[in-house]
């Protein structure tokens, strides 16, 4: 193992598990140590009480943030987020597409029904 490898290993392990103020320094040892391999968004989130989809945020923010600070002409904070909403607009009509495929496919294709238990109960008698 090389010494830069171990170095990322002890900023991972520098952060308690028990955080009760995630400030943002704390929140960029945690995206970077997910972008680096040493755990995984999963891992983390388990490990510190919080959701995947908050770590999930601070990693898309992490790598948006990025993004603009390596531009030739940085966009303005407001550009930012409107982007991300422009970006979040589209997953969300991918999700109602998703969501349609599956009611037709549904249509097509219905689901037995389920069983009552008095229902179940009375067939066994038979």
């Amino acid at each position: 193992m090389d010494d830069r490898h171990t170095t990322n290993n002890d900023t991972l392990s520098e952060l308690p598990e028990d955080i009760q103020r995630w400030t943002a320094k704390r929140r960029a040892a945690l995206v970077l140590a997910i972008l680096r391999g040493d755990t995984s968004v999963q891992e983390a989130a388990r490990k510190h009480g919080l959701t995947v989809a908050e770590v999930e945020e601070w990693k898309d923010r992490y790598l948006l943030a990025a993004e603009n600070a390596l531009r030739s002409r940085p966009r303005a904070e407001d550009a930012l987020k409107d982007e991300q909403i422009r970006k979040l607009e589209r997953k969300i009509g991918q999700l109602v597409m998703d969501i349609e495929i599956f009611k037709e496919a549904s249509k097509l294709r219905p689901f037995p029904r389920r069983r009552r238990a008095s229902e179940a109960r009375s067939a066994c008698v038979l």
